[in-house]
């Protein structure tokens, strides 16, 4: 194993030991993906029937684009939830790192007409950079992977409307503030839609402000390693036994 790939399953593991505990997961269900580094076609995906807080670096298992696996692992995968994850890494160079929830806030987020609402500085991190899919029924069909990249185009997230959320990422630490902020912004949109009070929506101009702000951040990039670092410290005083 290159040294690498090491780096990367310690990474992806330490993504699902986030999740769990931010409880981001749905049981067995959903996943986040990795591409290996150097080796074109391959990705890492979780042992299907796994909690996600039962990850571990070797538990991980190497597929390829159908969601085969081709390691020599014994456990299985489940290649029905690679179709989403497949059909953006195939086709999207920057999202080396895919994850996709089926939180209470996200989906209830994807079953409203309006998406996420411009109602606060954290939602705005995600102005013009969101994109939406129509629901096709569980995501079992090939075909329809052509749509969800479409629909994508080069935003860094996605709504599957009626469905759930997708983040994406250069690196682990871009892929999982992503989904850590987007999630945020859901949970904020439930609480005040849910308040009966009237909701102070921000202008587009504003919210163009906004986003100009986020783009230049996200070029300077500065915060974004200390970020990861405290999130794994956070997990690190639970055990290291994800880099196992």
């Amino acid at each position: 194993m290159s040294p690498e790939e090491k780096k990367t399953r310690e990474d992806l593991a330490a993504c699902y030991r986030l999740a769990a505990k931010h409880r981001l997961t749905d049981h067995i269900y959903t996943h986040i993906t990795a591409r290996v580094p150097g080796e074109e076609g391959h990705f890492l995906i979780n042992p299907y029937g796994w909690l996600w807080e039962e990850i571990t670096a070797s538990s991980l298992v190497k597929i390829d684009t159908e969601g085969n696996k081709v390691d020599g692992s014994p456990h299985r995968v489940n290649p029905a939830g690679f179709t989403i994850h497949s059909a953006v890494h195939m086709n999207r160079h920057d999202a080396a790192w895919i994850m996709h929830t089926h939180t209470r806030a996200g989906v209830a987020v994807s079953c409203m007409e309006e998406g996420l609402m411009p109602l606060n500085q954290i939602s705005l991190q995600f102005h013009n950079r969101i994109a939406y899919h129509d629901f096709e029924g569980i995501a079992l069909d090939l075909a329809e992977r052509e749509r969800i990249v479409q629909d994508f185009g080069t935003h860094p997230v996605l709504v599957l409307r009626n469905h759930g959320l997708i983040a994406t990422g250069r690196s682990a630490a871009e892929m999982f503030s992503n989904m850590f902020y987007l999630e945020r912004a859901c949970e904020i949109q439930i609480a005040a839609t849910s308040s009966g009070r009237p909701l102070r929506l921000i202008d587009d101009a504003m919210a163009d402000r906004v986003y100009q702000q986020t783009v230049q951040m996200l070029e300077e990039d500065g915060d974004l390693p200390l970020e990861w670092d405290a999130h794994l410290r956070s997990i690190e005083g639970r055990g290291t036994d994800y880099r196992l």
